[in-house]
């Protein structure tokens, strides 16, 4: 094969080694996340197993697990894959410094055999004294000491070849050690995922001799939840009132001072209480329109309400787990985390409302232009209506249930009065 292209193969196993070692690293980091979300995940199950009355919050959690584990065999088959590109790649370098360093000793012999027999110093002499002029012993003399050049030139090459030789037959080793290990955790997880799996199948079996119970208390908690729904509507729709009205405050008055009309302030605000103003929909400020657009622009990308956790419910209309044919309806996304954990702002803000809902539940419902999110089950709140909040302020601590142990908050996110659903707008951690 031509040197020019040897030349190119080997800086396109170098490029492909550079963009495998990346991606390894960003698996092993993924990796080590996922293991202590299961690691988190597994508190959490004890904490509920110890309280639980009922097995099904055992199954959601456990579920949870169950889905940590897929996720965390199929990046430990990725990063295998990856290996064993690298170390076959590894192995080509190996094998064309080996060809390489092959033909170099060849050469390298035969310069020692040809300086040996012309070693002595006579020899060198009559070779450049024997020219036929000076510029002809000249270049005699030159081309000694180039070939002397190129003999130590050549002893070096096959120095530093040999190096790196001893450097990639090293790596091959460590992958290979690698890679054997990373067998050997994958088979672990994949017994260790049977293992859960028939464990869901017991629970699943002992959840169907409990459905009437379970359908009762489901059918309850959706009652309760269309109950908060309608009272956050009506909080949501006072909300919006209230800040159409004081934007038509602030408009009257800058309309009455470029008039220079004699009513009092007192009176432009009478004025304006007495026009309706809409209940649906925000008109913004060239300030809120800001916030809008910047709350909107994040899309995606948004921070959790809580440091810690996973979404337990989603949002909609769904099946239920188990009983297919119950039809659950959420107005935004549940997501248990650990006891104690604190909510905190997705995006800065105004406190717009504190609401409580029960004796034992609290929400804050923040807006930020024409958008609210809404931190429902809270058992202490930190903050006050009117505050201005930044991303990751604390509000208050999400509510731990005494009797199943689980520590679940509710996240809505809407635009006026239109719910949407929040597991878009939050990033994937």
């Amino acid at each position: 094969m031509p040197k020019f292209l040897l030349s190119l193969l080997f800086i396109c196993m170098t490029s492909v080694m550079w963009s495998q070692s990346s991606q390894q690293e960003k698996l092993e980091q993924r990796k080590a996340e996922i293991q202590k979300e299961i690691r988190e995940n597994e508190k959490m199950l004890k904490n509920v197993q110890s309280k639980e009355k009922s097995a099904m919050n055992v199954y959601v959690i456990q579920k949870n697990k169950i889905r940590l584990k897929e996720t965390l065999i199929n990046t430990t088959e990725k990063q295998t894959k990856l290996l064993a590109n690298d170390m076959y790649i590894n192995q080509m370098k190996i094998n064309k410094l080996n060809k390489e360093l092959e033909v170099l000793k060849g050469d390298y012999a035969q310069m020692i055999v040809k300086s040996y027999k012309s070693r002595s110093e006579q020899s060198r002499a009559m070779f450049i004294l024997s020219a036929e002029n000076f510029l002809q012993a000249y270049k005699r003399a030159q081309y000694l000491k180039q070939y002397t050049s190129f003999r130590k030139n050549q002893g070096e090459e096959i120095k530093s070849k040999s190096t790196e030789l001893v450097t990639y037959n090293d790596k091959l080793k460590v992958q290979k050690v690698a890679k054997q290990k990373l067998l050997v955790e994958n088979k672990k997880e994949r017994e260790g995922l049977v293992k859960e799996k028939v464990e869901q199948e017991k629970l699943v079996n002992s959840i169907k001799k409990d459905k009437n119970r379970i359908v009762s208390d489901i059918r309850k908690k959706q009652r309760e939840s269309k109950t908060i729904d309608k009272q956050i509507d009506r909080l949501i729709r006072e909300a919006i009132a209230e800040a159409n009205r004081k934007a038509a405050l602030e408009k009257a008055k800058a309309r009455a001072l470029a008039e220079k009309s004699n009513a009092s302030p007192k009176e432009v605000a009478a004025a304006v209480a007495k026009k309706p103003v809409s209940s649906s929909r925000i008109e913004l400020t060239p300030e809120d329109k800001l916030i809008a657009d910047s709350f909107k622009a994040n899309r995606g990308s948004l921070p959790w309400p809580v440091e810690k956790g996973f979404i337990s419910l989603g949002y909609g209309s769904q099946a239920h787990p188990i009983y297919h044919t119950l039809v659950i309806n959420n107005s935004g996304v549940e997501i248990t985390t650990n006891e104690g954990a604190n909510a905190r702002a997705v995006f800065g803000g105004e406190v717009s409302s504190i609401m409580v809902l029960s004796p034992v539940n609290k929400a804050v419902m923040i807006q930020h232009g024409d958008y609210f999110t809404i931190y429902q089950n809270l058992s202490t709140v930190s903050v006050s209506k009117g505050d201005k909040v930044s991303i990751k302020q604390n509000l208050g601590r999400v509510r731990t249930n005494g009797d199943t142990g689980k520590t679940v908050i509710k996240f809505l996110l809407l635009q006026n009065t239109t719910y949407t659903n929040p597991q878009g707008w939050l990033s994937n951690k």
